[in-house]
């Protein structure tokens, strides 16, 4: 189909104000790189999210879906299709120790409803900047608490439409790691199994939390945050800081001075400085420590023309 007949398909059975055509991606990455989508949608409801898969598969038109774009790199040349946003399914609620929240929240903004409510368990998720799909998608942890430790179940898409509701044990939670991962499932909304608690307590160890995050990491540059996996016996930022590769920069992205594990776009970096220098840091421990790196985040989209 061409694009002027996707598009006159798309309105007939969607709301026009959540289409948008051409849009430069970029503007949903915390490294504030990446092409344009040939359609960016943002659902607010299962229903349109069901409807968008349906017409997709009806069209063999590939669908991609992004959350608040944090662990992401979208390359120059674009994504084809359509780009499914979940961010306006942002909803937050609570029942009883039960938070229940929308893929497209931030699980910042879940922690945070978590001791407004004064109910432990989401400490941890203070200072984790993704949304609540993918912090499952990927098992997202910090200082010593997962996801895992307090998912009830989750809410999800197939890649034939269906919802699926999910538990715990059925998300087959890893390190960085799910069963959403493994079977291209997309989380549509979670429900986190919370303990009351202490309000001052709970405030007490966010607030330390977000200190020790704000004194260790590059929050003041344009990030992808954590961009490699923890090698097995070893720490990633360590191995990339005893290969002297802090400071080291190609175009406008260098390996943060601040905290080795993490990329900086300092001077309108692009994608391919991003995906460069991950290959010249694996390059460089591989020799020096024979340890291989594994990205933790992602690469998606379609390389610039002329990229070799």
């Amino acid at each position: 189909m061409l694009k002027d007949d996707i598009l006159k398909e798309l309105k007939k059975v969607l709301p026009e104000e959540i289409i948008k055509v051409d849009e430069p991606l970029k503007r949903y990455t915390y490294t504030q790189t990446g092409g344009n989508a040939d359609f960016y949608l943002s659902p607010t409801t299962n229903d349109e999210v069901q409807a968008i898969n349906h017409f997709a598969r009806m069209n063999n038109i590939p669908v991609t879906y992004l959350g608040n774009g944090s662990n992401i790199i979208i390359r120059e040349g674009g994504i084809r299709g359509i780009v499914l946003s979940l961010l306006s399914m942002d909803y937050i609620k609570v029942e009883d120790n039960v938070i229940i929240a929308g893929s497209g929240a931030a699980i910042i903004d879940v922690s945070r409803k978590a001791r407004d409510n004064a109910l432990t368990g989401l400490e941890f998720a203070c200072g984790i900047p993704g949304s609540v799909g993918g912090a499952v998608f990927m098992n997202a942890g910090a200082y010593g608490g997962e996801v895992r430790d307090c998912i009830e179940h989750a809410v999800c898409v197939n890649e034939r439409g269906e919802l699926v509701t999910l538990t715990r044990d059925e998300l087959e939670l890893g390190y960085r790691s799910s069963i959403v991962q493994k079977q291209h499932l997309v989380v549509l909304e979670a429900a986190f199994n919370l303990t009351p608690g202490n309000q001052e307590d709970i405030q007490a160890v966010m607030d330390d939390l977000t200190e020790r995050r704000e004194t260790k990491q590059p929050l003041e540059y344009p990030s992808c945050g954590s961009v490699f996996q923890r090698p097995p016996g070893h720490f990633a930022g360590k191995l990339i800081q005893d290969s002297e590769l802090q400071g080291h920069r190609i175009g406008g992205v260098e390996v943060s001075k601040k905290h080795a594990g993490f990329m900086v776009n300092v001077d309108n970096g692009t994608a391919t400085d991003y995906e460069d220098l991950i290959h010249h840091v694996q390059k460089v421990v591989k020799e020096k420590f024979d340890v291989e790196l594994h990205p933790e985040v992602r690469i998606i989209g379609e390389h610039p023309e002329g990229h070799r």
